[in-house]
């Protein structure tokens, strides 16, 4: 992970609340948790706006790469904000930027990526992006 960004660095968010399986023994959201909300919220924005139809689509996204850097803890309950943004468009690949706020914190408590390989659904062999896909992922291009 390159610097660390605050919220004006994201195009897209999406509130998602901790739940109280998420803290660990240590009182705070364990790391792992942190991925479920990335993978949300990128789920989110594909269904929502790029029209992934993750039941019956020809085209589905494998993550092939995954990081995350954490600088503050998060905790149940309160709020996640989680902000989005591309940071590379491929043929079939994606890099999606994520950073997950506190809801009156300007610095990320945690920031990561993930990248997806688009294949066909029943051969997963790498695919182009469906036009209306690629249009919705350069509409959040950094």
């Amino acid at each position: 992970m390159s610097e660390k960004r605050t919220r004006s660095d994201y195009a897209r968010w999406r509130d998602l609340p901790t739940r109280w399986a998420d803290n660990d023994i240590y009182g705070h959201i364990n790391n792992a948790a942190y991925y479920g909300f990335f993978d949300t919220a990128v789920n989110c924005f594909l269904i929502e706006e790029a029209g992934l139809d993750i039941h019956a689509g020809g085209v589905i996204g494998l993550v092939v790469e995954t990081g995350c850097s954490y600088f503050a803890p998060l905790a149940y309950p309160e709020t996640v904000q989680a902000g989005l943004r591309v940071a590379r468009i491929g043929n079939s690949s994606v890099r999606y930027e994520l950073g997950l706020f506190k809801t009156d914190s300007d610095g990320p408590a945690a920031q990561g990526h993930f990248v997806h390989v688009y294949v066909d659904r029943e051969t997963r062999r790498p695919v182009a992006l469906p036009q209306a896909m690629r249009s919705a992922l350069e509409a959040i291009h950094a």
